[in-house]
């Protein structure tokens, strides 16, 4: 968005996590900023509160969110009562599931319950062939009376799956108007999911379900209350959806705040020069991670607290390791650091809000990477004598100093973020050396550098605000539409070419008019065409895009795989289209060349087992080409970047510190 006039509407993002809430405001051409303390008992409180604190009074805005309400309700399962409808002897299905273990070497494995009891799954007589065609009529005497079975169970919420309902919706219609009386949320898989694979369709749907109350209850209250003239929610795959859409179809945010994250640290390596990066997201309970060569790669292949879901997402990996994450030493004496966190209440202990389990963020405060200066929550400094006891306590049961356990909470949550790393990088064929990392999220530049070490990658890059970067990605996201339909096409078989034609056009359009429904400009859309592709008798599929696609998977297969099967028949098994609206143009300034050497406070910090000099400089002060070598730390009010020993850190024209060992 370009400068605007003091009437022009703002563009606001806000981002929820599990410390602090992060708010970037696009105002007449600049940004703004602001992080507030998550409020964990009703988010809309931190973010309402945000809102009220950043937008001017009496300028119109719109409202771009990531909100973490529908990951928060399956991770703690505190969602909806859900009932599930079903065809009749498949009630079993979403506990069966497949054949995966969760624990492969336990004698006993042990699985999540699934999110629908047993007696709140309703059979239906009624049967498709996968054609779609009529093996069974629908029972509609039962029809009469599911509503009063759905309600006598005490539902909040109702998941509709059929078999082979991708084929012919109709029957799952059928039962969602029988439901309509009852005025409870209905998911119905075909409209969520219109592909194969019962078990995954009826996953999403309940999930969809699952956390469907909270959700409309959460985006109503903040439609609302938040006094924007739109509210957009980022979607799980990298794109923006509307609010209507968002509180119809929950399922499509439960990666909501990371996969702005990814667009964010994408957007501003692009800009810094590189477009294969890996992204390091580092927040106060987690960290995500994802690989991006050049783009930000998808996948359907999720899980959510052991619930699949066939939704696109941007292909995170995520562990329980963030500034928040608790060490404590284990019953045989190792020291293990997360996934527990000590999250927004209490927090850290040297934040002062009654905290008393040793954290990361501890740690870098004791070791002088985190100054207490360095930081305030609201107007309160970092308190690092309150650290020193239960510091000693955890020193005491490893039998080393207050220094060497505080240095070994960092290397123990630095060893699982590299296993992460490695997990999407070097475990799928792709050497680290070809990828810049890019740090960001409230602790990310702390641990950046070394990590980037670790991983053999040559750079390290940390843009502006990198405590802010998820919600800044938002506003460099696009709002898209994708649609989908599982075909079963053979490549070898007559009319396959015009019969994939016909239902691409199809989807096209019904995207392209979903679109405009919602208030995209129709000049503005691109419309992208992607199939799933397999050998027949494949159980898993490539994407690839649709032109000439029999030739594209034998190479895609090639890659990823190490062998193609030229005389073996390929077959389209799923269609997708994904429409996408460019997002609002984000002008940045260049920054001016520094004039002066930057000024450097000199500080104590401990690393190597030992206590040495080095400098502290805020990162304003830093112009482009400015150099800070190591040991470091760069303060700014989003987050704090440690350069270790033997690093530089250079000031690129964007504001963009690349961090590079020099031996």
């Amino acid at each position: 968005m370009g400068p605007s006039t003091s009437g022009a509407t703002l563009l606001i993002a806000v981002d929820t996590g599990g410390t602090f809430t992060d708010l970037v405001l696009l105002v007449d051409g600049s940004i703004r900023t602001l992080k507030v303390p998550s409020t964990p008992h009703d988010p809309s409180e931190a973010v309402l509160d945000g809102i009220r604190g950043l937008v001017p009074k009496g300028r119109p805005f719109r409202l771009l969110h990531g909100s973490t309400v529908a990951t928060n309700a399956l991770l703690e399962r505190q969602g909806a009562r859900v009932v599930l409808v079903t065809n009749a002897g498949f009630e079993d299905v979403i506990e069966i599931g497949r054949q995966n273990r969760p624990q492969l070497y336990a004698l006993v494995g042990h699985r999540l319950p699934p999110l629908v009891a047993r007696e709140d799954r309703l059979g239906i007589a009624g049967r498709l062939g996968p054609d779609g065609e009529e093996v069974e009529p629908l029972d509609l005497a039962r029809l009469q009376t599911l509503a009063k079975e759905v309600r006598a169970r005490g539902a909040q919420s109702v998941a509709i799956s059929l078999l082979h309902s991708y084929a012919n919706p109709a029957p799952e219609r059928a039962v969602a108007e029988s439901l309509a009386e009852t005025g409870l949320p209905v998911s119905v898989s075909s409209a969520l999911v219109p592909e194969f694979r019962e078990y995954e369709r009826t996953s999403t749907a309940v999930v969809n379900a699952y956390v469907a109350p909270k959700m409309d209850q959460y985006l109503g209250r903040l439609a609302a209350e938040s006094g924007a003239e739109r509210v957009t929610i980022m979607g799980s795959n990298g794109g923006g959806i509307p609010v209507e859409r968002a509180r119809a179809e929950p399922v499509h945010t439960v990666l909501s705040g990371p996969a702005g994250g990814v667009v964010g640290a994408l957007t501003w390596a692009k800009r810094a020069g590189h477009d294969r990066v890996i992204s390091f997201d580092m927040g106060g309970t987690s960290t995500d991670v994802s690989l991006c060569p050049g783009r930000a790669l998808r996948t359907r292949e999720f899980e959510i607290a052991g619930q699949p879901t066939a939704i696109p997402v941007i292909d995170i990996h995520t562990v329980g390791a963030g500034g928040g994450s608790i060490a404590r030493v284990d019953p045989g004496g190792a020291l293990r650091v997360g996934p527990q966190s000590a999250g927004a209440d209490p927090g850290p202990i040297c934040y002062g809000k009654g905290g008393a389990d040793v954290t990361v963020t501890d740690a870098h405060v004791w070791l002088g990477r985190l100054p207490a200066d360095a930081f305030t929550v609201g107007a309160r400094a970092l308190d690092r004598e309150a650290i020193r006891a239960p510091l000693f306590a955890l020193a005491d049961a490893l039998g080393g100093s207050l220094e060497e356990a505080a240095e070994g909470v960092l290397a123990v949550a630095d060893t699982a973020m590299e296993r992460a790393l490695r997990v999407i990088s070097v475990e799928r064929g792709y050497d680290p050396v070809e990828f810049a990392v890019v740090g960001f999220g409230g602790a990310g530049a702390l641990h950046v550098a070394e990590l980037a070490r670790r991983l053999g990658s040559p750079r390290a890059i940390v843009p502006p605000d990198p405590g802010l970067l998820s919600a800044y990605g938002m506003l460099a996201s696009p709002l898209t539409k994708e649609l989908s339909r599982t075909v079963l096409a053979r490549a070898d078989e007559a009319g396959t070419a015009d019969r994939i034609e016909a239902a691409l056009q199809e989807l096209e359009r019904e995207a392209l008019a979903a679109m405009v429904e919602e208030g995209a400009d129709p000049g503005s859309l691109v419309a992208e065409r992607r199939i799933d592709a397999r050998y027949a008798g494949q159980s898993f599929e490539l994407s690839v895009p649709a032109l000439d696609w029999a030739d594209r998977f034998h190479q895609a297969h090639l890659e990823r795989y190490g062998y193609e099967r030229r005389n073996s028949a390929v077959e389209a098994v799923t269609l997708r289209v994904t429409v996408t609206a460019p997002p609002e143009p984000l002008e940045r300034v260049e920054l001016a060349a520094s004039e002066f050497p930057p000024e450097l406070r000199a500080i104590s910090v401990v690393f190597d087992g030992d206590t040495h000099e080095a400098a502290m400089v805020r990162r304003s002060e830093l112009g482009a080409g400015a150099i800070v070598d190591g040991p470091a730390v760069v303060q700014e009010y989003s987050g704090t970047t440690w350069v270790p020993a033997r690093c530089r850190a250079e000031v690129d024209r964007w504001g963009c510190l690349h961090l590079r060992f020099t031996s």
